[in-house]
């Protein structure tokens, strides 16, 4: 193993350290965060995501390429009336022509899941959007949307990468049906 790959498996090594010590900060105050959403009943949300994972590439000609990820790591939402920490998991497929599908996992300290699925061009700086599809416990029947632009920190040619989102925000609104865990505008 050459010098260049051993300093960036320690980087990458770093990076995924720094996500885990940022989730386990926000851990304790998570449960508590969620305040009274907006007149309207939406919960609105700002944060930061960062994740690492891997990514398999396809050559598909002059400029024309295919990857999948597979990316885990923390996502904190600290502004709005939603401040909650979550493990966030997600998977996708990038083509540089038509560009990225994938979904997306946020799981809190709970247990309880947000579901989304996420679209964007590549064409536009990596700009992604996200709709809620859903979830379980307090984010029973989630519905809202969010964006980001997804920056990489580190991809290195072993197939390893790192990024963050930048100016994530969005809006979140759930319902869990009656008689179930109270929905996220219940949770006190």
């Amino acid at each position: 193993m050459d010098g260049l790959t051993i300093a960036r498996r320690l980087r990458f090594r770093w990076i995924t350290t720094l996500a885990l010590l940022t989730l386990a900060s926000c851990g304790g105050s998570a449960g508590g965060g969620l305040n009274a959403p907006t007149a309207d009943g939406w919960h609105t949300f700002e944060g930061n995501w960062t994740a690492s994972g891997t990514r398999t590439t396809l050559d598909l000609g002059t400029n024309h390429t295919a990857s999948n990820f597979h990316l885990n790591g923390t996502l904190v939402l600290t502004e709005g009336t939603l401040a909650v920490g979550f493990r966030a998991e997600i998977i996708g497929l990038v083509d540089s022509q038509s560009g990225m599908v994938g979904r997306a996992v946020w799981t809190d300290e709970r247990g309880d899941k947000v579901f989304s699925e996420l679209k964007g061009q590549v064409e536009t700086g990596n700009r992604i959007a996200g709709t809620f599809l859903g979830g379980s416990g307090r984010y029973a029947g989630a519905m809202g949307e969010y964006e980001f632009q997804w920056k990489y920190v580190l991809t290195p040619e072993d197939g390893t990468m790192s990024g963050r989102a930048v100016g994530l925000k969005g809006r979140l609104r759930g319902g869990a049906p009656s008689g179930s865990v109270p929905p996220v505008e219940g949770v006190r």
